[in-house]
């Protein structure tokens, strides 16, 4: 049997290996999602002949066994034993003891959204076994960290576009749950919808014209729900969109008749909890007339090497690297130390200016201003030092982008990119990641300055 994830192929001639390690972690993990269980293409009979193939190697399983893929196993064997009516008391013992297994080990030492999946299965499991235990875990963990997960602009607070879509579609379904199914009071509607609507309307502003979604932090394509596919998922549970300005996310989104901008002049998200943020502080993206332009380098990689620590790095964002040093400092696959900090923000209708301390390890101060109109963007990076320091503000163009210098003007297709104040330009090659395990070279723009840089971007 042929296994897919994460555009890696596997396939299993015998018996499947539960444990297969040789794509990472991640992988792995996905195998024993059981997420397969929902393609069309898998009838009953083999949904079944999996899971059963799971069970009967349960005294070999390593990954499997852990929190986060028992949570969402757990409801994925519950979606499908519901919607094919299966009665199998082999497969209803083994989840009530692997649901066992999590309630005894909750991800607290974790948190965020691995903390919240344990809350999410806990429930199907509840419902599923109409278990008053797992119901009060479940209450208890989806209750309090909803509250504290979900920012007042109704980002997921871990500040990834792609995270975010899977906390929503798991609020959507726990909604989904609890409305048609009359075990339990629904005294958790009330709380799931509110925050349901809050989050459908921070990804109903930060998602594009074209349905894509900013790949900021650890974001790529192909892992969560689509938006159209959330927004009318909530459109079927009558949930409608609570959209608040952008604020506590630190996100900022520029519409015009003309383009799309999305730029970061936030903290990299909590401080207990930083392992999907990057280094990448006053970063942007930009799409023109529906397209992507200017674009955020992506992920290809959840494992501790070198490409996972350049993907995170600051001179993989649109932002401006001094000294050759780190904004903030990334590092073992899901770290932050040393952290950027906000100290600064103003903001007017047509500009945002904002100043970071994630240089003041060498007595510098990062100051970054965007102005807008319908038909320019104007950046000005204002390093505030002492000493002079060589600094570098990053471009990277999307690979669909034809890229020159002439002078001290960078050509993007049909759009100019004026630099005043540098002292080189330089075009080099950098490998965009909109998926897992797939890299494609692009251009990324170079510029080099000391105290000040201006770029304009002209339609």
């Amino acid at each position: 049997m042929n296994f897919t994830f994460l555009n890696k192929s596997h396939t299993f001639s015998l018996r499947i290996d539960w444990n297969f390690s040789e794509y990472g972690k991640l992988w792995t993990y996905n195998l024993c999602y059981f997420d397969f269980l929902h393609q069309t293409s898998i009838s009953q009979e083999e949904g079944i002949t999996l899971i059963h193939n799971f069970i009967d190697q349960a005294a070999l399983h390593k990954d499997a066994l852990e929190p986060f893929p028992i949570s969402l196993r757990g409801i994925n064997w519950i979606k499908f034993l519901s919607l094919h009516h299966i009665s199998d008391p082999i497969i209803d013992d083994s989840l009530f003891s692997q649901y066992h297994i999590l309630l005894d080990n909750l991800e607290y030492h974790l948190l965020g959204n691995h903390l919240l999946e344990n809350g999410f299965s806990l429930l199907f499991g509840a419902y599923y076994y109409q278990n008053e235990s797992f119901y009060s875990a479940a209450k208890t963990i989806l209750l309090s960290e909803l509250e504290e997960q979900i920012l007042s602009d109704g980002a997921h607070f871990e500040l990834s576009p792609m995270y975010h879509q899977i906390m929503l579609f798991r609020v959507l379904d726990c909604i989904n749950l609890v409305k048609n199914n009359p075990w339990k009071t629904h005294e958790l509607l009330l709380p799931l919808e509110k925050k349901a609507s809050l989050m459908l309307g921070w990804l109903t502003t930060i998602t594009y014209k074209d349905g894509s979604i900013p790949l900021l932090n650890d974001s790529a394509k192909g892992i969560a729900p689509t938006s159209a596919n959330l927004f009318e998922y909530a459109r079927l549970l009558e949930i409608s969109p609570l959209i608040q300005p952008l604020t506590k996310s630190g996100y900022r989104k520029i519409v015009t008749e003309n383009y799309e901008c999305v730029l970061d002049v936030g903290n990299i998200g909590p401080d207990y909890i930083p392992g999907h943020a990057h280094s990448d502080t006053f970063n942007f993206e930009l799409h023109i007339m529906g397209k992507p332009f200017i674009v955020d380098t992506g992920i290809s990689t959840y494992e501790s090497n070198q490409l996972r620590q350049i993907e995170r790095s600051t001179a993989s964002h649109n932002t401006v690297m001094i000294d050759n040093k780190e904004q903030s400092d990334v590092w073992g696959g899901f770290r932050v130390a040393d952290r950027a900090k906000i100290i600064h923000l103003s903001e007017s209708q047509s500009t945002i200016e904002a100043t970071h301390d994630g240089y003041l390890k060498i007595g510098a101060l990062h100051t970054r201003r965007f102005s807008f109109d319908s038909k320019h963007i104007k950046i000005e990076d204002t390093v505030q030092s002492k000493n002079s320091y060589p600094s570098v503000a990053y471009l990277h163009c999307h690979p669909d982008t034809i890229v020159n210098i002439n002078d001290n003007t960078i050509l993007i297709n049909d759009v100019t990119v004026t630099c005043q104040n540098h002292s080189s330009l330089a075009l080099n090659t950098y490998n965009y990641a909109p998926e897992f395990n797939t890299l494609i070279p692009a251009t990324v723009i170079e510029c080099t300055f000391q105290k000040t840089l201006s770029m304009e971007i002209t339609l």
